[in-house]
């Protein structure tokens, strides 16, 4: 990790500001020497508290990857501008990491894929849930065979009253939908990567667009505007892979529930089973006896000390740069990612013409 990785960043937006750049600023041996936002003064900003010296601003992207002494882009825009801003960099023979989801269609995130095995440059993307604590050991867990066979699964990505209202957030065209492309896509990539299963047969999804034109909403960033409003308040699937094995989605950014939680998973096993409704839990059946598991997952081990451990973001940042430096493989495959966005367009699909869509696979 001596050679220093001279980044840029496209989009200096929220995601942007507030989890890649500080992450990347933390490695010593990562140089963020460009910066771009189609609002100059975003750019500007970013770029004083996180560039280097030298550090250049942009307000457009094509003049940015021309600096051939760039080799890793951070994509951090709409999900609008996903695909052809990664593919673009790809092709300029940068290493991309995109933010979720990984692309508005299906059709957009198989361009990508496509375009990082043309050029023989790593693409992945941001699902730092990947990297929690809970998540890590579950993992494992899973991959260990403590579970057995994963048959049925439920992705959580559930908010009472928590509707983004800046930005882009509830305009369908930039953005592609609301909470299901949004937070439902994290639940999703949980689900599937934890049963190492992307060969989805069957999805049957409903969208519903039901509290958005509310006032007085109680909401966690205020009141939003109704009529900015045009994607979905909740959406929720029945999932069927080729196996045979289920998953339920579900996901709301306004829901009248108190059984709220996001970036969750609940797996059922042929031998355990395991959730992270109350903490990580593994549940199952040993010396004839019913057991229920909460391990420790705290870092520091002591009262009042949580220890050094790394953020999500920052390990998604750490494991990325080094997957560069050392040529090896990437945590999130674009090809699972892919999955996620083929499912995630088949729900909406559904929920649309109120059939069930099938994959060919």
């Amino acid at each position: 990790m001596d050679k220093v990785v001279k980044v840029g960043i496209i989009g200096c937006g929220g995601i942007g500001t507030q989890k890649h750049m500080p992450s990347l600023a933390k490695l010593e041996n990562v140089e963020m020497v460009a910066f771009c936002d189609i609002i100059e003064k975003r750019a500007k900003k970013a770029c004083e508290k996180f560039g280097t010296a030298d550090a250049k601003c942009y307000v457009d992207y094509k003049e940015l990857l021309k600096d051939e002494s760039i080799e890793v882009i951070h994509v951090c825009t709409p999900n609008r501008s996903h695909s052809f801003i990664t593919i673009d960099a790809l092709e300029a023979g940068k290493h991309v990491m995109c933010e979720k989801p990984m692309a508005k269609t299906t059709e957009e995130a198989k361009a990508m894929v496509e375009a990082a095995q043309r050029t023989g440059k790593k693409l992945t993307i941001g699902y730092q849930n990947r990297y929690r604590e809970d998540s890590l050991y579950l993992k494992r867990t899973c991959e260990d065979e403590v579970l057995g066979e994963v048959y049925y699964a439920k992705a959580h990505a559930l908010r009472r009253r928590a509707v983004p209202t800046w930005g882009v957030f509830l305009n369908e065209e930039e953005q592609g939908g609301g909470p299901l492309i949004d937070i439902g896509t994290h639940a999703l990539d949980l689900t599937l990567w934890m049963m190492n299963n992307y060969k989805p047969q069957m999805v049957v999804g409903s969208v519903f667009k039901k509290l958005s034109d509310q006032t007085e909403t109680a909401n966690a960033w205020g009141d939003w505007d109704v009529n900015e409003y045009t994607v979905e308040d909740s959406a929720f699937a029945f999932i069927k892979m080729e196996n045979g094995a289920t998953i339920v989605l579900e996901s709301s950014w306004a829901l009248n529930t108190l059984d709220v939680g996001e970036a969750q998973t609940t797996l059922c096993g042929t031998k355990a089973g395991a959730d992270m409704k109350d903490g990580l839990r593994i549940n199952g059946v040993k010396y004839n006896k019913q057991y229920v598991e909460k391990p420790g997952l705290g870092a520091g081990g002591v009262d009042f000390y949580d220890g050094d451990a790394e953020s999500p973001q920052e390990l998604e940042a750490r494991l990325w740069i080094e997957a560069v430096v050392n040529d090896t493989e990437v945590v999130v495959k674009p090809e699972e990612a892919l999955v996620v966005t083929q499912i995630l367009e088949a729900i909406y699909e559904s929920g649309k013409t109120g059939k069930p869509v099938f994959f060919e696979n």
